[in-house]
C-alpha cells in the first residue's frame, strides 16, 4: 500500500478557521493604531502651528489677541504651511485641515471630531 500525500479538506478547512480568527483579532487592533497616530501627528502639528504663532508674535510685537494667517507663520515652521496638514484630511492642504485661530488662542484641526485637539 503507498502512503498517501497531502492534506485531507478537513486539516485546510481549520488551517483556514484558524487564519481567519487570527485576522479578526488582529484587524481592529491595526485600524485603532493607524487612528490613535494620525491623532498623535495632528497634535503635534497643532503644537508646531501654536508655536510658530508666539514666534511670530514676539519677533513682530503683536497683541495678546492678534490675528494671525498662514503667511505670517510660514517663516517659522519648518518649510511651510503646505507641508503641515492633518493626515486625517482627505483633501490633504492646510487650509482644510486647520484653523491658526488668534495669538493666544489654540489652533483647531477641521477633523476634530477625531478627538484632535491640542
Amino acid at each position: 500500500m503507498k502512503g498517501r500525500k497531502g492534506f485531507t479538506l478537513v486539516e485546510i478547512m481549520i488551517v483556514v478557521a484558524i487564519i481567519g480568527l487570527l485576522a479578526a483579532i488582529a484587524i481592529p487592533s491595526f485600524i485603532k493604531a493607524r487612528t490613535e497616530s494620525q491623532k498623535n501627528a495632528c497634535i503635534n502639528n497643532l503644537r508646531q502651528i501654536d508655536s510658530a504663532k508666539e514666534q511670530w508674535a514676539l519677533n513682530d510685537n503683536q497683541a495678546a489677541a492678534a490675528a494671525c494667517v498662514a503667511g505670517d507663520i510660514d517663516a517659522y515652521i519648518k518649510g511651510t504651511t503646505a507641508k503641515v496638514i492633518c493626515p486625517a484630511d482627505s483633501e490633504k492642504t492646510f487650509a482644510s485641515s486647520y484653523t491658526i485661530n488668534a495669538v493666544g488662542t489654540d489652533p483647531a484641526c477641521a477633523k476634530a471630531v477625531a478627538g484632535h485637539t491640542l
